[in-house]
């Protein structure tokens, strides 16, 4: 009755999990051939094992008259054995080239030891095969699982692998020649066409599109751009036909270095990953010696000290199960596969991690440290305010762009792009610039002097001192005082959000620090809700004052800067974690940095942060899930409480629901 009982359970317990694989297999699509195959070998020796166990051994032992004694007993052998070998050959020659290779202790060697004695117990005992094969059955469900698992993580990063352009178009002689990106030199003209990849990096000189960047950025919405603008490469021109001026070489450019920062990301290897490393290589050894130990000693206390028998097959029987509990597989393939899953989960957001070290670190991150222009602010002056003007507002800036048209001072830029035309310089003429002051022209024949208060006391021309953040320019038009232009950095949409969601997700303090006046960097800090804000800093003061930080901090808690520029490549470096913005952030920023911000958006900060304490909670209920199942199974293995059927949950269960577990890191859009 007992045997039915096992047979039906085994039967249901097969099946579902036989069916959660096609489940799964038909549901994700685009399984490799080697998981196909895999998953036809579990299939058809879960088949043949089914098949074998609601045959009567009986039947086996009538072929002895027909045969020869003991007949019925090799043939009924030889059919499991054939089971054994489909569903575990691999596993058997994998073993024999780590004793080949002297890596002898690992989960191969395990397996293929237990269940190798198993089925020699069987023999020996003419019983049952059941337990050696449905072992090494369960256990490669579980290998399918986990490389179901990364396998998944994977193609999120083949996705963003998917950017890498395959050719670059140059026009030669009126037609399009598809060349490879490695071979276009810096300042060369390419053509992105309507469903192309932007192959480098550059400026686009003609034409207009939208840009589809979610591989880059994980924004769904596309980007309009147009002559003037700056395009990165990897992202998908969706409307129309763009040339652009290469600003980069290939190698040098965006994708290039995304690639090149995913594909590096695994080998930086995080405390956890390390300690679990570590662990195994001691753990695994340890645990083969005890099983022998458990195999041996005890039968011979029994019949040299106690005058029992030795009973050797129900040790030995112990012994192996004790060897299939303790394989450490749960331990070894989850926590990478967690760090892994998050990043690739974040790379899906658009949050490149240079590696699971830094995953690590970035979860215990306490204190976060901003540059401002390019982080905070757009890093683009616009005309914020006209303000006390004799005239009208537009009169007022026609008079200052022209009269700046001859420079390309950012500030100058800004009064242009407010002009909304393009300036016509023939009505400009006896152009000075004084350095450090402003411009003083003659516009349609009238005397413009455009500059800051420096440049009106040298005209004797008074002016009224504007009491708003930014830069001032006053204007003056034929000698009288018209007024003066504000000029500020714009804030990012979304700088506000980005400090009240880093409150939330448990940052204890939120600091600025500037190059920039004190009293545009304090109107900024107040607005965005910063803690702490310093200003006027050279990028040596940057350093210092981030050193700072770093000693009357707590020794747990870690510091984190976000600066986009090359002046912050060091600050970056001296930083717990480093964070820069790498859509329009400087090479070296990039270079410099542990993790990059790819649509430059702050919010994305405390986004990367929630995953990483995501990812770090899951590693952590792995290894206390899996390290108190595994001894409390190894106890009553040891005692013979435990028997194959709670080694094979202690191994594979506990190894498949760690690897479930794992893949919740890739789920990280709602967080």
């Amino acid at each position: 009755m007992q045997d039915i009982i096992i047979d039906i359970l085994l039967a249901i317990v097969v099946l579902t999990a036989a069916g959660l694989l096609l489940f799964i297999g038909r549901r994700e699509g685009g399984m490799t051939k080697k998981q196909r195959k895999m998953m036809a070998r579990i299939f058809i020796s879960a088949a043949i094992l089914l098949g074998l166990q609601f045959v009567p051994v009986k039947l086996f032992d009538q072929l002895d008259r027909y045969l020869f004694p003991t007949a019925g007993r090799w043939i009924r052998f030889a059919c499991y054995l054939i089971d054994y070998f489909i569903i575990g050959y691999d596993i058997l020659k994998k073993a024999a080239k780590g004793i080949q290779n002297r890596r002898v202790f690992d989960e191969n060697f395990l397996m293929a030891v237990a269940t190798i004695g198993a089925m020699a117990l069987a023999i020996y005992e003419n019983g049952e095969y059941l337990e050696a094969i449905a072992v090494m059955l369960f256990y490669q469900i579980g290998e399918w699982f986990q490389s179901y698992a990364v396998g998944k993580s994977r193609r999120n990063i083949s996705n963003l692998m998917d950017i890498r352009p395959d050719y670059a178009n140059i026009e030669r002689d009126g037609k399009l020649e598809q060349v490879d990106p490695d071979e276009v030199e810096t300042g060369s003209v390419i053509v992105v066409q309507p469903g192309e990849k932007v192959p480098i990096d550059g400026v686009i000189i003609e034409g207009s599109s939208s840009l589809n960047t979610s591989a880059l950025t994980g924004e769904s919405l596309p980007r309009e751009a147009k002559a003037g603008d700056e395009v990165i490469s990897g992202c998908i021109s969706m409307t129309g036909v763009l040339k652009i001026q290469t600003t980069k070489e290939f190698g040098e450019s965006t994708v290039s270095k995304i690639l090149d920062l995913v594909e590096n990301a695994s080998s930086r290897k995080s405390r956890s990953e390390d300690f679990i490393s570590k662990f195994a290589k001691v753990y695994t050894p340890a645990v083969c010696y005890s099983a022998l130990a458990l195999a041996v000693l005890p039968p011979l206390v029994r019949m040299l000290f106690m005058g029992l028998p030795a009973s050797w097959s129900v040790w030995i029987y112990r012994a192996l199960t004790f060897l299939v509990i303790s394989c450490p597989c749960a331990l070894v393939i989850s926590i990478p596969l967690s760090f892994f899953a998050g990043i690739g989960g974040a790379s899906q957001q658009g949050v490149l991690v240079k590696g699971s070290n830094f995953l690590e670190l970035l979860s215990k991150t306490k204190v976060v440290v901003f540059d401002k222009t390019g982080t905070l602010t757009q890093g683009v002056f616009e005309v914020d305010g006209i303000h006390h003007n004799e005239m009208e507002d537009a009169k007022l800036i026609e008079y200052a762009a022209l009269a700046e048209s001859a420079s390309s001072h950012p500030i100058s830029k800004s009064l242009q792009r407010a002009y909304g035309k393009e300036p016509d310089r023939s009505r400009v003429s006896d152009i000075q610039e004084i350095s450090g002051n402003g411009v003083i022209a003659k516009v349609d024949g009238v005397e413009v002097a455009a500059g800051n208060d420096k440049l009106m006391r040298h005209l004797g021309v008074s002016y009224i001192e504007c009491h708003s953040a930014g830069t001032i320019i006053h204007v003056a038009v034929g000698g009288a005082y018209a007024g003066h232009i504000v000029i500020s950095d714009i804030v990012k949409p979304h700088s506000k959000d980005a400090i009240a969601s880093l409150r939330s997700s448990g940052v204890e303090k939120t600091v600025m620090l500037t190059g920039d006046a004190k009293k545009v960097a304090d109107q900024v800090a107040a607005s965005l809700g910063i803690d702490e804000v310093y200003s006027e800093l050279l990028p040596a003061d940057k350093v210092e004052k981030v050193e700072e930080l770093l000693r009357v901090k707590s020794e747990k808690a870690k510091l984190a800067f976000v600066g986009d520029g090359i002046n912050d490549a060091p600050v970056l470096s001296r930083a717990d974690i480093g964070i820069a913005m790498g859509a329009m952030g400087s090479d070296a920023a990039i270079e410099a940095a542990d993790i990059v911000l790819m649509d430059d958006d702050p919010l994305k900060i405390s986004k990367a942060i929630r995953i990483s304490r995501k990812c770090l909670r899951i590693v952590y209920q792995n290894i206390v899930f899996a390290l108190a199942v595994k001894f409390a199974c190894l106890a009553l293995g040891a005692v013979g409480i435990a028997n194959m059927y709670l080694a094979i949950f202690a191994d594979v269960g506990v190894m498949v629901l760690a690897v479930l577990n794992a893949i919740r890191c890739l789920f990280v859009k709602k967080l």
